[in-house]
C-alpha cells in the first residue's frame, strides 16, 4: 500500500511510532537488488485496543482487538433493529459501554471505535443519512463521540468489508477489484487503482438497487425491480419459508424456531450441511446476484470479484450459480480476465474493516490526521 507521503515524512512518523512503542521491527523484506529493507508492524504487546462494531439491519456485533488484529475480549452479538427503532442510538451506545466495562478497558487504552453499518454514510462528515438519524442534532459520528467519550469513525458496511479484503483478504496487492457484500441486502465495495472508490458523494456501490428484477416486489428503497428483491439472504430466507409452507420438508423448520441465531445464519448452516431446500434458495439468489455482477463486469472490467460478507460463510456453494449467470450474461472476452473467489474472512471482514477505520484515521498513529499508515497495518 502507498501513503503518497514523502520518504522523510514517513521516516519521521515511523521513528516516532517506534519511540512510543506503537511499532516494532518485523524482519526484512525480499531484496529488490540492493540492501533488504526493514519492515515494521504495529506492536501487539502495546496495551492499546481498538473496538470494532459490525452492524446490519437487525444484528450488531462488537469485539476488541489489539494492534495485531487479535481479539483480546470475546465477541458479542446482540439484536439491534435499525428500521423504525427510535431507541437504536441508545441501544448501540449502551451495548458498547457494557462491552468496555466487561473488558475492563480504561479509556486511555482505547485508540478508537470503528463502526461499519448499512446506509448512506458520509465518511467526511460522519453522517448516516439512512439510519440513526436525529433531526436538528450533530451527525452520528459526533453524537457517538460525545456520548462515549472516545474517538469514533463510521463507514458503510460494504466499504468496511472492501477495506478488510484490500488489507487482509482476497483483494490484497490487487488494483481493480469488486467486493460483493452478501448480507440481508447486496452491497458493493470497489477497489480502483489499489484504493477504495467512494464516488462523488461517497455513496458509490449501491449494487442492490440496480433494476434487474423482473418481479413487481417493492424494495426497501421504495422502488420496484431492484436486484435486492431477488438476490439477498433475506429473500432466500423468505423463499425457503414459502416453500416449507407449500409442503417442502427441510431442517430449516426446526432451525428457524431457534431464536439464538439469525435466520440467515441458520440458512447458511443448513446449506453447508447439504439441506436441499437451503441450497436451492441460496442458489436462486446467487444466480440473480451473478446476473448483476455480469453487468458490473461490463462497466469496470475488474481483475477479481470477491464474494464476501456474511454470505461468504457458505464457502464455494455460491460459485457455481454465480459463475453460471456470468457465463450466460457476460461477454466471454471479459470473463476470461476476471476471476471470482469467495472470501476467507467471511464474518470477520466487516469487523476487520471497522478496526482499519481507526488505524487509518486515529491521530494516535499519525503526526497529522492525513498521514496514512496502511503499509504497517498488516
Amino acid at each position: 500500500m502507498y501513503t503518497t507521503k514523502s520518504i522523510p515524512s514517513i521516516t519521521q512518523t515511523v521513528n516516532r511510532l517506534l519511540k512510543e512503542g506503537f511499532v516494532v521491527e518485523h524482519g526484512l523484506a525480499p531484496s529488490t537488488g540492493g540492501r533488504r529493507p526493514v519492515t515494521y508492524r504495529l506492536n501487539p504487546r502495546m496495551k492499546r485496543y481498538i473496538v470494532a462494531v459490525a452492524m446490519d439491519q437487525f444484528i450488531t456485533r462488537v469485539v476488541m482487538y489489539n494492534l495485531a488484529n487479535e481479539a483480546v475480549h470475546p465477541e458479542i452479538t446482540l439484536p439491534l433493529p435499525l428500521q423504525d427503532n427510535p431507541t437504536a442510538f441508545d441501544q448501540l451506545c449502551s451495548a458498547i459501554e457494557r462491552y468496555l466495562q466487561s473488558a475492563n478497558a480504561k479509556p486511555d487504552q482505547i485508540v478508537g471505535i470503528g463502526i461499519g453499518m448499512p446506509g448512506f454514510v458520509d465518511v467526511e462528515k460522519g453522517v448516516n443519512a439512512s439510519f440513526l438519524v436525529s433531526e436538528g442534532e450533530p451527525g452520528l459520528r459526533d453524537r457517538l463521540r460525545e456520548r462515549l467519550g472516545l474517538p469514533v469513525y463510521i463507514d458503510n458496511d460494504s466499504s468496511a468489508i472492501a477495506i478488510a479484503e484490500l488489507h487482509f483478504g482476497a483483494a490484497r496487492n490487487l488494483q481493480d477489484v469488486m467486493v460483493v457484500n452478501i448480507g440481508w441486502g447486496i452491497g458493493l465495495g470497489m477497489i480502483v487503482n489499489g484504493s477504495l472508490f467512494r464516488g462523488h458523494n461517497g455513496y458509490a456501490g449501491e449494487f442492490s438497487h440496480i433494476p434487474l428484477s423482473h418481479s413487481n416486489k417493492l424494495c426497501s428503497c421504495g422502488k420496484r425491480g431492484c436486484l435486492e428483491v431477488d438476490a439477498s439472504l433475506l429473500v432466500a430466507v423468505e423463499n425457503a419459508k414459502q416453500a416449507m409452507a407449500g409442503g417442502a420438508t427441510s431442517s430449516l423448520q426446526q432451525l428457524f424456531a431457534d431464536p439464538s441465531r439469525s435466520e440467515g445464519d441458520h440458512l447458511i448452516d443448513a446449506a453447508r450441511k447439504g439441506d436441499q431446500l437451503a441450497v436451492s434458495a441460496l442458489s436462486d439468489a446467487a444466480f440473480m446476484m451473478g446476473k448483476g455482477i455480469a453487468t458490473l463486469i461490463h462497466i469496470m472490467n475488474p481483475e477479481r470479484i470477491v464474494l464476501s460478507g456474511r454470505g461468504a460463510a457458505t464457502g464455494n456453494l455460491l460459485l457455481p450459480p454465480v459463475q453460471r449467470a456470468i457465463n450466460e450474461f457476460c461477454i466471454p472476452k471479459l470473463v476470461e480476465h476476471t476471476d471470482i473467489v469467495v472470501s476467507t474472512l467471511a464474518y470477520r471482514a466487516e469487523l476487520l474493516g471497522a478496526a482499519s477505520l481507526v488505524v487509518e484515521n486515529s491521530k494516535s498513529f499519525h503526526s497529522e490526521p492525513s498521514v496514512q499508515t496502511q503499509q504497517i497495518t498488516s
